[in-house]
């Protein structure tokens, strides 16, 4: 099993000077402790007016920014708001190649839709089509980093003329995918299109199971049909992580930072009412927090030897990752270092030693039901070199214009004001 750790960059008040660009700091040092101390995987958040509970609202630039402090690590979105009311399909596709390029080909391209309504408010991405817009926007971002020249589409949520898209990713043919999952239902999506489930409901490894079975049937099944143009199988789970070798002090650093997680995820997602730039989290959580559930050795906080079996429970059900949500409500940067040194050192080795033997028995097996799978995907068709079109430079156009040598109309784009394309036809996929 390999090993992640989870940023949602979580901010109580009161908020002094100083204090937001200590957390990022903070960040990028345990990420760069992370790749030393071998941990796999570095999951970032994106996350829009969610105060208190995450001030991840550029993953791309801190990623970029952890790729230059690592050597091994993976850089996972977890994830990327997919809907083109947050991020333009291309937008994506040329951030993803690039982080891919400046990190030297380690991101990995976790996907989501959100259900926060101060983010779908915010950017006007209607709820009951989000899923929708979702998977189309998925799909066609992926085939951008894949064909050159991308040959252009018409679809529901956004429409693009013939581009290439550039630069293109280090990894072909395009990173691994993956989509945020918080129920069995989206288990069972993830598994349909052939990606990876980033799962980020707190499950118990005996539920994991079920799970786990669910999405690998799925994958070796005639439902999977690749969104992507290759199919990343990987279940991750997430898990509370405070380690000490005396279990209250693990409980005593760890447990109110887990629940004040909780606690904020429900105000944004559930339970809530928020007013921007006002509402204090952190004081509706300390007037809850004796109403709420002690954490411990079930949400892997406790003692090494408590750690280590809670995550056997994940290994046994067949989870591929594990990721940590080390960076809680106020837990301190040095009690996060201290605590993965110590799993590091006196937990991780157990899980490691036939991590490869593992994963590579598992792709074997996998093999042939991807290559079945890929065979079932409609790729978009590419167009032949005489089909891509010319595009003729505003400044000649206005000059032909003025000259009277135009002879065809432009195509016009929606909304732009302007004339700036001639002949730059459309094509949906196949």
């Amino acid at each position: 099993m390999k090993f992640g750790t989870f940023y949602e960059h979580q901010l109580p008040r009161p908020w002094t000077e100083g204090l937001e660009q200590q957390l990022f700091q903070d960040a990028l040092k345990q990420v760069e402790l992370a790749d030393n101390l071998g941990i796999e995987f570095a999951w970032e958040v994106e996350h829009h007016f969610l105060e208190e509970y995450s001030h991840s609202s550029a993953p791309e630039v801190f990623l970029a920014a952890c790729s230059q402090r690592t050597k091994n690590i993976r850089l996972g979105h977890g994830i990327v708001l997919m809907p083109p009311g947050y991020n333009h399909p291309a937008r994506v596709a040329e951030r993803i190649a690039t982080l891919d390029l400046v990190s030297n080909g380690r991101v990995e391209w976790g996907t989501g839709e959100s259900s926060a309504l101060l983010e779908l408010g915010g950017y006007n991405v209607d709820v009951a089509r989000k899923r929708a817009a979702w998977r189309e926007c998925v799909e066609q971002c992926a085939n951008m980093m894949v064909m050159d020249p991308y040959p252009g589409f018409k679809g529901e949520f956004f429409d693009m003329p013939t581009r290439n898209v550039v630069p293109k990713p280090v990894q072909r043919p395009h990173p691994p995918i993956w989509v945020a999952c918080s129920n069995r239902e989206t288990i069972k999506l993830a598994a349909r299109c052939g990606i990876g489930a980033l799962t980020f409901a707190f499950v118990d490894p005996e539920e994991a199971k079920k799970w786990v079975d669910d999405y690998y049937s799925i994958i070796k099944s005639e439902e999977c049909v690749p969104i992507g143009h290759t199919v990343n199988a990987n279940i991750a789970m997430v898990t509370g992580f405070s380690v000490h070798p005396d279990a209250q002090v693990a409980k005593d650093r760890g447990m109110d930072g887990f629940r004040f997680f909780g606690y904020a995820l429900g105000h944004h997602y559930i339970f809530g009412e928020h007013k921007p730039g006002r509402t204090d989290i952190w004081k509706n959580f300390e007037q809850a927090r004796a109403a709420l559930p002690e954490e411990g050795e079930a949400r892997g906080i406790g003692t090494p030897d408590q750690l280590r079996n809670h995550l056997r429970g994940f290994q046994e059900a067949g989870v591929d990752q594990v990721a940590f949500i080390q960076q809680g409500g106020k837990n301190k940067h040095e009690h996060i270092c201290e605590a993965l040194e110590l799993f590091a050192r006196e937990v991780k080795p157990e899980f490691s030693e036939f991590e490869a033997e593992r994963e590579k028995k598992k792709n074997e097996e996998l093999a042939p039901f991807i290559e079945k799978a890929l065979a079932r995907k409609k790729f978009m068709k590419a167009l032949t070199d005489e089909e891509i079109p010319n595009v003729i430079a505003l400044g000649r156009q206005i000059t032909d214009e003025g000259s009277g040598a135009v002879q065809e109309e432009p195509e016009q784009r929606s909304g732009s004001g302007i004339s700036i394309v001639r002949n730059d036809p459309t094509r949906a996929a196949e």
